[in-house]
C-alpha cells in the first residue's frame, strides 16, 4: 500500500496537474486560468464497476473541480455506454472504439474527441483452442451489455479468414455472465477486460489468444476513446475543453503514479481490489494519448466493420460526422511533458 510519503507525492503531482485534491483546496491550473468559466458546471460521467481501465474518469473529480465544475456526478452503467450517451444519461464517457463506431453508423448523436489507451481487451480461451482459427466450430460467449465483446471477436475471426456467423457458435444471454460460463467450461472463449483477465490468470484458468496490448494489428489502435454527446460539445465548447483537459491529466496520473491512483480509487469506492487495480494501471499504456493518431483508430475499425458487413457508412463519413479533434490538438500543445 502507498506510504505517507507516496501519498504526499501524489498531492504534489495533483498540484502540478492543477489541483491539490484528496481533501485539499482546488487550485485552478495556469492553463485554464485565462479561459472563460465553463458554460455549465455540472457533468455526469459513467461508473462501471468492476471495470478498471476507465480509471482516469474515477480520479478526475478534483481536476474537474479545478476546472470550474462544482457538481460532478457518476452514474452506474446499466446499459451499453453508447446508448447512455445517446440518451443523455451521461455527458462524457470512455468507449470501446469498434462498439461506438458500429452505433455511429446508425446515427447515434455522439462525437469522438480523443484516444485514451490501447490494450484492455483480451480474447481468452481454454487450452484446447490454440489460435483464433481454432475457434471454428467452437462456442464464444458475449454479453448484450458489452456489445463490443461480439463485434471485436468477429473482426478478429474475419481477419484470419473465418466467417463469424457460420463458423462460431455465439452464446449471448443478458442473464448469463460470460466469465462464469467460461469458468464452468460451458463456452470455449470470450472477450475479457481487467479485472476479469487478471482474476482468470491468477486462478490458472484459460490462456490468451489475443492481447490487444501486444498483438498486431490491435495493439496499434486505441481500444478506449473519449466521447461526448454531439449536442454537449456544440452548446458548451469551453466546458468541453476543460473536461477533456481534466480527463487527459488524470490519464497522465494513471501512467506516472499507478500506486497512488490505485489507492485513491479504493478510498473513493470505485473498486475494492487494490492489487488488481494496480496491476492494470501498470500494464495498460495510459501514456500513449499524445502519440497515437485517434483518427487512424477510427478509420481502421470503421473500415474493418464495413468490410465485415457490420456497418454501411464509409470511414470518411464516420470521421467527418462523428469526430472532433480540436480540443485534443490544443491540449497536446498545452500539456507537453
Amino acid at each position: 500500500m502507498p506510504t505517507i510519503k507516496s501519498r504526499r507525492h501524489l498531492l504534489t503531482q495533483l498540484a502540478t496537474a492543477g489541483v491539490v485534491g484528496l481533501g485539499g483546496i482546488p487550485i485552478r491550473s495556469r492553463s485554464s486560468a485565462a479561459e472563460p468559466p465553463p458554460e455549465v458546471t455540472t457533468v455526469t460521467l459513467e461508473k462501471d464497476p468492476p471495470a478498471i481501465c476507465i480509471a482516469p474518469e474515477y480520479v478526475a473529480e478534483d481536476l474537474l473541480r479545478a476546472e470550474g465544475f462544482t457538481d460532478i456526478r457518476y452514474r452506474a452503467r446499466d446499459a451499453d455506454t453508447t446508448l447512455e450517451l445517446a440518451h443523455d444519461q451521461v455527458d462524457w464517457a470512455f468507449v470501446v472504439a469498434p462498439n461506438l463506431i458500429a452505433n455511429l453508423d446508425i446515427g447515434a448523436p455522439i462525437t469522438l474527441v480523443a484516444g485514451v489507451h490501447i490494450g484492455c481487451l483480451e480474447l481468452i480461451a481454454h487450452d484446447h483452442v490454440r489460435s483464433i482459427a481454432g475457434l471454428k466450430g467452437k462456442t464464444v460467449g458475449w454479453s448484450p451489455s458489452f456489445v463490443a465483446s461480439r463485434a471485436v471477436v468477429a473482426l478478429m475471426a474475419k481477419f484470419v479468414g473465418l466467417d463469424p456467423d457460420e463458423d462460431i457458435h455465439w452464446v449471448g444471454d443478458s442473464k448469463a455472465d460470460p466469465k462464469a460460463l467460461f469458468v464452468d467450461r460451458k463456452i470455449d472463449a470470450f472477450l475479457s477486460a481487467p479485472p476479469e483477465t487478471l482474476e482468470l490468470r491468477a486462478r490458472g484458468i484459460g490462456h490468451s489468444l489475443v492481447n490487444s496490448a501486444t498483438d498486431r494489428p490491435w495493439s496499434q489502435y486505441y481500444c478506449c476513446m473519449v466521447a461526448s454527446r454531439t449536442e454537449f460539445l456544440r452548446k458548451y465548447p469551453i466546458a468541453s475543453k476543460r473536461i477533456l483537459r481534466a480527463l487527459l491529466k488524470a490519464t497522465d496520473l494513471c501512467a506516472s503514479e499507478p500506486e497512488q491512483v490505485a489507492r485513491l480509487m479504493v478510498e473513493r469506492g470505485f473498486t475494492d481490489r487494490y492489487n488488481f487495480n494496480l496491476q492494470t494501471l501498470q500494464e495498460l499504456p495510459y501514456g500513449v494519448w499524445r502519440d497515437f493518431d485517434p483518427e487512424d483508430s477510427v478509420r481502421f475499425f470503421a473500415l474493418r466493420l464495413n468490410e465485415a458487413g457490420f456497418t454501411k457508412f464509409a470511414p470518411n463519413r464516420i470521421i467527418a460526422e462523428h469526430t472532433d479533434w480540436r480540443f485534443l490538438n490544443e491540449l497536446k500543445r498545452e500539456l507537453k511533458t
